[in-house]
């Protein structure tokens, strides 16, 4: 064998072994799975924005779900209160056994598509008792909300029946469920599971744990 044929062969050994020395470490570093669960996503409707970030509640709801109704005034005075010293987040998680819950999710991000989110979100809850819980769609009692903010009822009607509408409620569910959501409310403080009732104080208390007060 001449020299220079082992002096290649040498060289060539040796950066297959720097090659498979670097795949063996990257084989070893830990990565997240692609399309992982987030609490929150740039895209996730938020009513309250703190500057600081330092607290950041997340509520995956079902607009016809009774506890979320419950929970409502104690989640307005919350947000009455603290303002924009918090960061405050809802997402989708509608239960299939409401009759309801995907039309009303779907006319509140069909709203938001015209920028008013959080006024579906609030004439929804405020009415809840008088569409919630019957067979019966209630699509066209929506449509009178969307008139009543003002919408532009033809881009309503054509995004609250859109496969892009659904699929974005369907992704929050999606979320929620990797997340560990079985049921609604279900409350998250800065990325943490809120395991305590949903009550008014029990939420003062997590969010003033977090401002540091």
């Amino acid at each position: 064998m001449s020299t220079n044929l082992k002096v290649t062969l040498s060289v060539l050994g040796a950066a297959l072994a720097v090659l498979l020395l670097i795949v063996a470490v990257d084989l070893t570093e830990p990565k997240p799975p692609a399309g992982a669960a987030e609490v929150v996503r740039e895209d996730s409707h938020r009513l309250s924005t703190a500057a600081d970030g330092k607290v950041t509640v997340v509520e995956f709801l079902d607009f016809e779900c009774e506890a979320c109704g419950a929970a409502y005034p104690g989640v307005e005075k919350l947000r009455a209160e603290y303002g924009d010293r918090i960061t405050y987040v809802v997402r989708y998680f509608p239960i299939a056994s409401h009759p309801n819950a995907y039309n009303s999710a779907h006319a509140a991000e069909a709203a938001a598509r015209q920028g008013k989110f959080e006024q579906m979100y609030v004439k929804l809850f405020d009415n809840q008792a008088a569409w919630g819980h019957t067979e019966e769609s209630r699509a066209p009692v929506f449509e009178g909300y969307a008139a009543e903010l003002g919408l532009d009822m033809a881009k309503f009607k054509v995004d609250v029946a859109s496969a892009e509408v659904a699929e974005r409620v369907r992704s929050d569910a999606a979320d929620g469920a990797a997340l560990g959501v079985q049921g609604t409310p279900t409350f998250f403080v800065n990325g943490e599971r809120f395991t305590d009732a949903p009550t008014y104080e029990a939420l003062k208390a997590a969010v003033d744990k977090g401002l540091g007060e």
